[in-house]
């Protein structure tokens, strides 16, 4: 029989929507009252820039929240609460407040996110009330898909081909978390009856989103996959070259819930298998599904794996020695600041300084240049990522960055170096994207702009170059790196 709780607290946090949302399903069947809240967490926010756009995402975000379940009760009373400070303190408190005998939540696996919750969990637990989770960001929760011995896969292709063996209508279908809110919504208490604050109010640098191509919100993401449903046929083929538009754009819209992985998975299986569509464009949706694949098997790695956090997934490749020093220092900074002299590389790096997103494809060749051309600990450019990325989520970044470094599970192999100059060439070969967002070589002609060193000093001119002013030389050779990169991983091999 399922439990009746007279009043709830539904506590958003990476789910920022009403449909298809699991815990609101189940706080609204299970309890004849029920409050929506969401908090500023300062253990967040305190190591956050000041110019951080997810803060302004997330505050457009609320706000449009906020009004979808006031339009849903048709009462403006029955809207968020929001508050900031630690939910550890807050979320109890205000659970005692409004006399709510349980509190909702979708879970999350993250290591910090687990701590919080059990610490929440236990206040809760003293004060005669529960914490209630609910799967809700990943099709596949840590130990629904395992290997036959009952152990969690390593490999991606076989933790794939598991998933896909696994996966029914019944993990694809919509919860209809949008029914009874009407009438099970309560009326906020006069004193939350606060507009959603602004990223001013919570003292960050407003308009950061101004001029980025960024719609937030349920309806951002709505209008996003409107947009990439008829480009879908074309995504294997596209979704590689960065001056084309190929991916979804909702990464951002996944990491903080405001479209459901389930219904991107059910549209991508579905696509896989309509009669209507060539065999090219069922492999772009099966394609499409790996990819969402992907992230629950990068989810259940941190899960299962949370030393991953800070250190290798194997633990032989914490004894790389990584280049420390002032010179790697200042390699750092061009490799950040986009002042490499290699062009697809600057490009990446300033594509992500500027807009907060960078090209998944250019995500493994900056993280590959940093790792192995430049030598430097996959780490720095992990947390340089977690500090600049939108869509950053902890464990698609740390198992993106692993692979690239060799390190993680189911990583490329150490020897296999990316050439920037042949990435460039083979996935930018009008140097179109370069152009973009290095126009110091936009004017050489566009198979120079892969490697403007190798110009000759009139078409050098004649484009208005000048290496080393206008626009630097590598600051690495990378056929000598590689070398360097060989000998620096070749302790990892087996001595005969």
């Amino acid at each position: 029989m399922t439990p009746s709780y007279p009043v709830g607290l539904i506590w958003f946090r990476r789910d920022l929507r009403l449909a298809d949302n699991a815990a609101l399903y189940h706080a609204l069947q299970q309890c004849e009252k029920l409050y929506c809240v969401f908090v500023f967490d300062d253990s967040i926010l305190g190591g956050l820039p000041q110019a951080d756009r997810r803060v302004e995402f997330i505050c457009q975000s609320l706000t449009e929240l906020d009004q979808a379940l006031r339009s849903a009760a048709g009462r403006p009373e029955a809207g968020l609460i929001t508050r900031r400070g630690l939910p550890q303190h807050i979320i109890p408190a205000l659970a005692q407040q409004l006399d709510a005998a349980a509190v909702f939540c979708n879970d999350d696996d993250e290591p910090s996110a687990l701590a919080r919750d059990a610490q929440v969990e236990r206040s809760l637990q003293s004060q005669g009330q529960l914490l209630l989770r609910f799967k809700d960001h990943r099709i596949f929760a840590r130990d629904e898909v395992l290997t036959q011995s009952l152990s969690p896969f390593s490999v991606f292709t076989p933790y794939k081909n598991a998933w896909l063996r696994k996966i029914t209508p019944f993990y694809l279908s919509s919860y209809p978390s949008e029914r009874d809110l009407r009438t099970k919504l309560a009326d906020r208490p006069e004193a939350e009856r606060r507009p959603i604050p602004t990223a001013a109010e919570l003292g960050f640098a407003p308009g950061t989103l101004n001029g980025l191509r960024l719609p937030t919100g349920i309806g951002g993401a709505r209008r996003l996959l409107a947009d990439f449903l008829p480009r879908l046929p074309q995504y294997k083929t596209a979704r590689d070259y960065p001056a084309l538009k190929g991916p979804s754009y909702l990464s951002v819209h996944l990491r903080f819930g405001t479209v459901s992985i389930r219904e991107l998975a059910r549209i991508a299986h579905e696509s896989m298998q309509r009669e209507d569509w060539d065999a090219q464009a069922r492999e772009a949706a099966a394609t499409w599904l790996s990819e969402l694949i992907w992230r629950d098997f990068y989810f259940q790695i941190l899960a299962h794996h949370p030393h991953v956090v800070e250190r290798s997934f194997k633990p032989a490749y914490d004894a790389i020695a990584w280049e420390t020093g002032p010179e790697a220092e200042a390699l750092f900074a061009a490799w950040c600041e986009g002042r490499t002299g290699y062009p697809l590389v600057d490009a990446a790096m300033r594509q992500l300084s500027s807009s907060g997103y960078m090209h998944n494809r250019l995500r493994m060749v900056a993280a590959s240049f940093l790792v192995k051309d430049l030598g430097i600990d996959w780490r720095r450019g992990e947390a340089w990522f977690a500090e600049q990325l939108n869509d950053f989520d902890l464990a698609a970044n740390n198992g993106g960055w692993q692979w690239a470094a060799s390190t993680g599970c189911d990583a490329q192999p150490w020897f296999r170096i990316f050439n920037p100059v042949t990435q460039s060439q083979k996935f930018d070969p009008e140097g179109r994207f370069i152009a973009r967002y290095v126009p110091e070589v936009a004017r050489l002609a566009p198979g120079l702009r892969h490697a403007p060193w190798l110009a000759r000093p009139l078409e050098l001119a004649e484009a208005g170059i000048s290496l080393g002013h206008s626009y630097p030389y590598p600051v690495v050779e990378h056929a000598a790196a590689r070398e360097k990169t060989l000998a620096r991983y070749g302790i990892l091999k087996p001595k005969s």
